[in-house]
């Protein structure tokens, strides 16, 4: 299987790329294809630009934007793997989205029916965040966050959810907690969970 992981973290010590490592590892020890693209270390421009805005509607990305067209079409599982900042995506995974999933590549809109055009390919998406789940869900964010991004975004571009894993207190992690989450990690990229 081809797998595409996208990854917004500027640091190397951090959970995430703990998470990140344990994703690679897993999918290597099953001859998995892969390739990662780390938006922090290839320099990921971030701004949606008037010029992005304008080519979009001629139907013309940018070269960079292109580049990352490319392996999302060659991809057959896509991971997702950020921390929420701010209830969010990272500003460079925003920017990500905003400019790589662009009108005509990602989705369209069919005598005014919107339509995803990224069908037929799976996702995963691995977040970490400070606060805890049981606040998370007495503010509704929990909901708010899976509305946002789950439907707004994934979703919406037409990919299938196999999981979206929420680490909780990810600034506070304890090492036995790390060991059971990398074994969800693990767990979830068996064969048998990616081919169901």
């Amino acid at each position: 299987m081809r797998h595409l992981i996208i990854y917004a973290h500027p640091n190397e010590n951090s959970l995430n790329h703990q998470f990140l490592n344990t994703v690679v590892d897993t999918l290597e020890s099953q001859n998995q294809e892969i390739v990662v693209r780390d938006l922090y270390k290839t320099g990921f421009d971030p701004v949606f630009s008037l010029a992005d805005m304008q080519g979009q509607r001629m139907g013309k990305v940018a070269n960079d934007i292109q580049l990352e067209q490319e392996y999302i079409s060659w991809a057959e599982q896509i991971t997702f793997i950020y921390p929420i900042w701010w209830t969010g995506l990272p500003a460079i995974m925003k920017g990500y989205i905003d400019r790589v999933f662009s009108y005509g590549f990602a989705y369209r809109y069919d005598h005014g029916i919107q339509k995803g055009l990224l069908t037929g390919k799976k996702t995963v998406i691995i977040n970490t965040h400070g606060k805890s789940h049981e606040e998370y869900e007495q503010t509704g964010m929990d909901k708010a966050l899976t509305l946002t991004s789950d439907n707004g975004i994934f979703i919406y571009s037409g990919l299938e959810i196999i999981r979206h894993l929420f680490f909780d207190k990810a600034d506070k992690a304890a090492s036995e907690n790390l060991e059971i989450w990398k074994d969800q990690i693990k767990n979830l990229y068996s064969e048998h969970a990616l081919h169901y």
